[in-house]
């Protein structure tokens, strides 16, 4: 069973409304298609049966002005050639090393630290063997992200270009270690467009559970997972139902078990996040207007001119940046509707901010100047957007913190700083017997394919721990389930 607060599926992976329009306001950007085809082989169903997926040729667009302007494409050639009309061949060359770079990175982690449960330097050590200490060490854990990519760019822009994928971890380039490179190859290797939108994954997972057997039960907060002397006993319900369980799967964020936003007694099983330590939340605009001038793809990035000094705001003086760069979902079109649409289409237009929504309430007059940076950094790249307030849904740290109670808004669990942190995440089991953890702040990390495979993970322990033949009390909370059936690993 399934037990969700939520009145639909899906958590982060949510729809915004704007009059008539429903808007993807959460991840828009769907990689490693292989983990959800797992997903759904694992239960005899096929993921094309229920999703319709493109590919994209074109991974994103990025502008700094109106004159410059670079497409990504997911064949790295076209990239490096687009990459040397834009900054010469020695950029296209220190491109192309670290595209292969980036694959060894990937390949390196992706069996030991992606599929293991509780990976450690140690665990990584003896999976590599002693013939694969020199890869290992080739990944660079100990340098900053920032410093590789300037062995491998000259050119500030594309620095500044590559270095947004520390926050597809909602972490800073400058401080994340030089690992998140692998975001290059797992780009490379699919990035896809959903037909419909990435809450149609939600939807889809739903119903192929409920096919298989599961519950669910939508409007339905928790007050406390119960703890008896063995353990897990089961839930209570805000409006004072108890459910009997087994064992419960949380999938909220770690931070709320460890507050004891479901009970002291459950707080044992995460680890305290100090807000220092969050990842970065943001803040969003769904938007269904009018647009003119540029050529907007599905993905399109517009950079502010001082990324060292949008950090510095957003990880240092923990505010919203005075010169945010901006990240644009076109969600109406593809490389097949590049043109202007003759009427309203629906962006999320995004920026990085502080996850300080817990402690500091963002405000009209505190959000205005920032989105009247962002917007003006659009006109400034050719982009005009008919921006009103019938138009537009803004939604702030302070929202985030509601939707998702105990993170301060951060939509990334805790950030990547630093060689450790990718081993301090939590792992699904936990020190409370019967609870255990999955999700975006649960290891390996943020991000839609992660959070699908932690939630395997999860799945796996618990069949593990409980047996297959022993009977349980299936029960759920916000978004995880404990269903121990071949469901289990697609709705978890």
């Amino acid at each position: 069973m399934v037990v969700e607060q939520a009145a639909t599926p899906g958590g982060k992976m949510r729809e915004v409304p704007v009059g008539d329009a429903r808007i993807d306001g959460g991840p828009t950007v769907l990689t490693m298609r292989w983990v959800f085809e797992e997903i759904f082989d694992s239960v005899g169903a096929s993921l094309d049966d229920l999703l319709t997926l493109q590919p994209a040729e074109i991974l994103a667009r990025h502008a700094w002005s109106a004159e410059e302007r670079l497409d990504l494409f997911a064949d790295p050639q076209r990239s490096a050639e687009a990459i040397g009309a834009f900054a010469g061949a020695d950029e296209a060359a220190g491109y192309l090393k670290f595209c292969a770079a980036a694959k060894e990175v990937y390949e390196t982690l992706e069996g030991p630290f992606m599929r293991n449960e509780n990976p450690s330097p140690l665990s990584l050590i003896r999976h590599s063997g002693i013939k694969g200490l020199g890869r290992l060490s080739r990944i660079r854990p100990f340098d900053t992200l920032w410093k590789a990519l300037g062995e491998s760019f000259r050119d500030p822009r594309l620095r500044q270009l590559f270095g947004r994928y520390a926050t597809y971890c909602g972490s800073s380039p400058f401080t994340a270690p030089a690992t998140l490179m692998l975001v290059a190859h797992v780009e490379q290797a699919g990035v896809w467009l959903v037909e419909g939108g990435m809450f149609r994954i939600a939807e889809a997972l739903e119903k192929l559970a409920r096919a298989r057997g599961a519950s669910f039960r939508f409007g339905s907060p928790v007050r406390e997972i119960v703890i008896g002397r063995q353990g897990v006993a089961g839930l209570e319900l805000a409006d004072g139902e108890r459910l009997q369980a087994d064992a419960v799967i949380v999938n909220a964020d770690a931070a709320a078990v460890a507050q004891g936003l479901f009970g002291q007694a459950a707080s044992a099983g995460a680890p305290k996040l100090p807000r220092k330590e969050r990842s970065l939340s943001a803040l969003t605009w769904a938007v269904h207007a009018r647009t003119a001038g540029f050529p907007l793809l599905r993905h399109s990035v517009f950079f502010s001119d001082d990324y060292k000094a949008e950090f510095d705001d957003l990880f240092g003086r923990q505010r919203l940046p005075r010169k945010p760069t901006v990240y644009v979902c076109a969600q109406d079109r593809d490389e097949g509707t590049m043109s202007d649409p003759q009427g309203p289409e629906r962006l999320l237009c995004l920026v990085n901010a502080p996850a300080t929504g817990d402690v500091h309430d963002f405000s009209d007059s505190e959000i205005a100047p920032c989105q009247e940076s962002a917007f003006r950094l659009l006109q400034r790249c050719g982009l005009e957007v008919d921006l009103r307030p019938e138009t537009a849904r803004a939604t702030s740290p302070t929202e985030f913190e509601r939707l998702f109670p105990g993170t301060g808004g951060a939509l990334y669990g805790p950030a990547t700083h630093g060689w450790r942190a990718s081993f301090r995440r939590p792992g699904p089991r936990t020190k409370v017997p019967g609870l255990y953890l999955a999700g975006g702040s649960i290891h390996p990390g943020p991000g839609v394919p992660m959070a699908a495979l932690s939630g395997r993970l999860a799945a796996q322990s618990v069949l593990t721990d409980l047996g297959s033949t022993r009977p349980s009390r299936p029960a759920a909370i916000s978004g995880g389930t404990s269903t121990r059936s071949a469901a289990t690993d697609a709705v978890a």
